[in-house]
């Protein structure tokens, strides 16, 4: 019998790759996107083929099983192995040739979809089969479950874009399958093994043709089981085609070659609006002659979710009337060919079913309308009230003429269990999605569970469908394919397997002697009762319940947009993704391989490069907030022991700034001492590299009392907030605030007392100082906000705790503070043009609490030709990217995008930045200086005195 300790030594010998059996790699690596949860004994992460062989030969003669694994983007459990699991995407994930004549990619299996994409469009070219996570899965997930999108309707399915594969068989024999009936091996040793395997086959074939040729479902997605038809002499023998959708059970992927097709020059969307998704479903017969690229649903209760969860889509007004959508491309060979089909669809569609259609060929305003059917793969893991939804009955398929029927079944069904469910989909291949609100934590629910899904198999096969039409069997749904299949077909995929992998070593549980689909669910098991200082109000006050918000669609794991996650965009480790993080506090939550509570150190040293840049609460689908989360961490970890340095520097800036407030130009002199500032950094733990900020000589409160006493009229009034860093660092901006709203029309204030938001004790999870700091605030605001004066701040970080993280901290309502934008933009404030180019770089905070349209709007008022860097986090974030060890990663974060297009700007482009954070590190990294647009504002008005008289009707 093998021991833990004897597998890792072999396994590390015998790879160049990376073994891991750390607590927080068998933790992290436990989940995928489904509902199961297994734990491994390891994760290998192999570099080349020869380490997949090794790892597989290894486990062979410990009897341990493999687990192949892409993005862990599946949502059937498929991803999930207790023994050792092959992650691909870290090493083997390269593009290793375009041939556009042959119109062929050979790819590693790791490679991410969106990749092979960038580099076929280089070609003209594009793969066919494009998932909702195209940005992050891998091709061999992909070939993995045979994935399929949106664009199958026109492409076909992953297993209908293949050429030929490498893999490695069961009992190890390297080999390449396809084109059609080859089997060749990789090298002599290889060559019986081939033999073997090749007669094998073709003996099953040969003695099974009348039921591989009437024992398959015939509908365009019929993914679930082995696709043995494509064995049929008739469809070319095709072995690469049967293996695909095989979920590692058969071989390990090492290279796969796959078809490219031309990508149409240009395209156009028609958006059809109908009574209900049924009523869509209905209408699909009628836009399948038009030969369509594409034909997705929807109904309106998605809209519902996105609405209830403050997240109006720009496009949503486009769409037509209605309660239910088709989304339908069409493609051409220039705008005009591509307009002229779609308008030709549209007025079928018109005539035929008496949908309302609109029409878009502009490609920005197709990709808004796209956004709101994308949007749904996260979004509806959530229902509009807040109570969570699971995948187990995800994709089923059935054929597109039957789809109306089915949905209305389907419906009916959900019903009759008291169940609720938001279905949408590939209805041009009769595809629907749905996550349900199943209850999975009580005996009563996983009761309902399983005999829904018995009762939804029976319904999907009586459609004539396919219990998954694109995600696979997997754990979820394998136990029922009985139900679909006849037993002598269900004996034919076990030879079939055991042709590939006689010792039942690979991905074992799966599609063969499958394991039950109410058992190993990942929300089974005990929840540790660790005490908790945030109240976690959307949450029902659990910290458990917080993290299981991560359902692991992955979208944390893609580097090419938005905030979310900075560090994993910079490592590439699953440790510094929201979800690796999320995953890894879970199982604190549960205490099985995580076990030493708010004392683990896997926790605190994955939470230490989280930037705590919010990006997740607005990029993460089911608002994950990974800052707050590490805040209650610190906050617990720490508690009653010593601190690490920057806490006590960094964290108690607010204080020290006061302090220095006393004599600014003896604490900068000080400071500037190479000596004093070498020993200040050291003992405040900042890095080295880091040049300690200047305080200003006069803060912008003193000031403000030293200012021209404003004649006072009947203007309204506003309170004007003077956070710690505009009050001590930089009060020219909030001198230039103040003269943009006199300008405006408007009587400015500050507070009568000094005021902070508590924003450096929460980042570095000293909670209970913060409490006190904000209750403090909020009684000091306490006149204002009940007269209803508009609170106007200038920080984004410290807007964000007003509006957002206060509901946390205290029992009170978010704080209806604004930002200068917000304002300006709502009062309807025009201002001289300036006429002028300008990069934003969006302050991490503003992008997912506040937002940035107002800012967009004011700027064009001004004539600013602005445009936002889509660069992700600075990679200062406060605190941060001032700490010892943490430079590289934060420099990195602004090598992405922001720091070469800040250099690349020419010497007339403005540069905004509104939080301190990012100007800083603009500064250090390129020497631009970067403005507030209070700043830029100001400057049109040409004004640099404390009052101006309005000019304002």
């Amino acid at each position: 019998m093998t021991t833990m300790r004897s597998l890792v030594d072999d396994l590390t010998g015998a790879v160049s790759g990376e073994v891991d059996d750390s607590a927080a790699a068998r933790a992290m690596f436990s989940m995928d996107a489904s509902n199961y949860r297994h734990v491994p004994k390891a994760v290998v992460f192999p570099r080349d083929a020869d380490d997949v062989a090794a790892t597989l030969r290894v486990c062979r003669d410990h009897g341990v099983p493999v687990t192949a694994r892409g993005a862990g983007t599946g949502i059937g459990g498929q991803a999930l192995g207790e023994g050792v699991v092959l992650e691909y995407g870290r090493h083997l994930n390269r593009v290793l040739e375009i041939d556009p004549e042959r119109r062929v990619a050979r790819v590693q299996p790791g490679v991410v979809l969106d990749t092979l994409r960038a580099a076929a469009a280089e070609h003209g070219l594009t793969f066919g089969p494009d998932p909702s996570t195209h940005s992050r899965c891998t091709l061999g997930g992909m070939l993995g479950n045979d994935a399929c999108g949106s664009h199958s309707v026109a492409w076909g399915r992953t297993a209908d874009n293949v050429v030929s594969l490498d893999v490695v068989a069961g009992d190890g024999t390297r080999l390449t399958v396809g084109p059609g009936d080859a089997v060749t091996p990789l090298d002599p040793d290889g060559t019986e093994g081939a033999e073997r395997i090749r007669e094998a086959l073709r003996t099953l074939t040969r003695q099974h043709l009348a039921l591989l040729r009437t024992g398959f479902p015939t509908l365009p997605r019929r993914v679930s089981g082995y696709a043995l038809d494509a064995l049929l002499p008739e469809r070319g023998g095709e072995v690469a085609r049967a293996l695909v959708g095989s979920e590692g059970t058969c071989v390990l992927l090492t290279e796969a070659t796959v078809r490219l097709v031309p990508s149409p020059a240009a395209r156009a969307l028609v958006v059809a609006g109908f009574a209900d998704d049924i009523a869509a479903a209905d209408a699909v017969p009628q836009v399948l002659p038009h030969a369509p690229l594409t034909v997705e649903g929807m109904g309106a209760d998605l809209i519902d979710i996105l609405l209830a969860r403050g997240r109006r889509p720009s496009a949503l007004d486009a769409l037509p009337a209605g309660r239910g959508w088709l989304f339908v491309e069409v493609g051409g060979d220039d705008p005009a060919e591509a307009r002229d089909s779609a308008e030709a669809l549209a007025a079928a569609l018109a005539r035929e079913t008496a949908a309302t259609t609109s029409v878009t060929t502009d490609a920005a305003r197709q990709r808004q309308l796209w956004s709101i059917r994308e949007s749904a793969a996260g979004i509806a893991t959530r229902m509009a009230d807040g109570s969570e939804a699971w995948p187990g009955w995800e994709d089923a398929a059935v054929p597109p003429d039957r789809l109306g029927s089915y949905l209305r079944a389907f419906r009916a069904l959900l019903a009759e269990y008291g169940l609720r469910g938001i279905p949408y989909g590939h209805f041009g291949e009769g595809c629907v999605h749905v996550r349900i609100d199943f209850d999975l934590l009580t005996d009563d629910g996983l009761r309902t569970f399983r005999r829904f899904l018995t009762d939804a198999a029976d319904l999907v096969v009586a459609h004539g469908g396919s219990l998954s039409g694109e995600h696979g069997d997997g754990q979820a749904r394998a136990e029922l394919l009985p139900r679909m299949y006849s037993a002598d077909m269900l004996r034919l995929f076990e030879a079939f397997k055991a042709i590939w992998d006689p010792d039942g070593l690979l991905n074992p549980g799966t599609l063969v002697r499958p394991r039950p689909l109410d058992a190993d669910l990942r929300f089974s098991g005990p929840v540790r009762d660790l005490p908790l200082t945030l109240r976690y109000p959307h949450d029902g006050g659990s910290l458990a319940t917080a993290t299981r918000r991560c359902v692991g669609v992955g979208k944390c794991v893609d580097t090419t947009t938005g905030v979310m996650c900075p560090s994993y965009m910079v490592t590439g480790r699953e440790e510094h993704s929201t979800r690796g993080r999320a995953r890894l506090l879970a199982e604190m939550m549960r205490g099985e391989t995580i076990t030493e509570g708010w004392d683990s150190t896997e926790v605190r040293d994955a939470l230490d490069l989280c930037l705590a840049c919010k990006g997740c609460l607005s990029d993460c689908p089911v608002d994950v907030d990974m800052a707050t989360y590490k805040a209650e961490f610190l906050h617990q970890h720490y508690a009653g022991r010593m601190r690490p340095a920057s806490h006590y520097s960094l964290g108690f800036l607010p204080l020290w700034a006061r302090l220095a407030s006393h004599a600014p130009s003896l604490v900068n002199a000080a400071l500037r001492a190479p000596g004093a500032a070498r020993l200040a950094k050291r003992l405040g733990g900042i890095a080295d590299e880091r040049a300690l900020p200047s305080f200003a000589r006069t803060t912008l409160r003193r000031a403000w009392r030293r200012r021209p006493t404003p004649s006072r009229g009947e203007r309204p009034r506003v309170v004007l907030w003077p956070d710690t860093f505009t009050d001590h660092f930089a009060p020219e901006i909030g001198a230039a605030a103040a003269r943009v709203l006199d300008y405006a029309g408007f009587d400015v204030t500050l507070p009568r007392s000094p005021v902070c938001c508590g924003l450096t004790w929460i980042s570095t999870g000293q909670l209970g100082i913060a409490r006190r700091v904000l209750r403090r605030t909020l009684r000091v605001l306490a006149d204002d906000l009940a007269e209803g004066v508009p609170v106007i701040g200038l920080e984004p970080s410290c807007l964000a705790v007003l509006r957002h993280d206060v509901h946390d901290l205290l029992d009170t309502p978010p704080v209806p503070a604004l930002t200068l934008a917000e304002f300006l933009d709502r009062e309807g404030v025009e201002f001289p043009r300036l006429d002028v180019p300008a990069v934003t770089q969006q302050h991490c905070h503003q992008h997912a609490v506040l937002g940035h349209d107002a800012d967009e709007r004011v700027l064009r008022r001004a004539g600013v030709d602005n445009v936002t860097l889509d660069s992700g986090c600075c990679g200062l974030a406060g605190n941060f990217g001032v700490e010892r060890g943490h430079y590289d990663v934060s420099v990195a974060a602004a090598e992405r995008v922001l720091a070469p297009a800040v250099r690349a700007a020419s010497p007339g482009t403005l540069v905004l930045a509104d939080g301190f954070s990012c100007r800083t590190q603009i500064t250090d990294l390129t020497g631009r200086r970067s403005l507030h647009l209070a700043q830029v504002l100001d400057h049109a008005l040409g004004t640099r005195t404390w009052s101006r008289p309005p000019t304002k009707e």
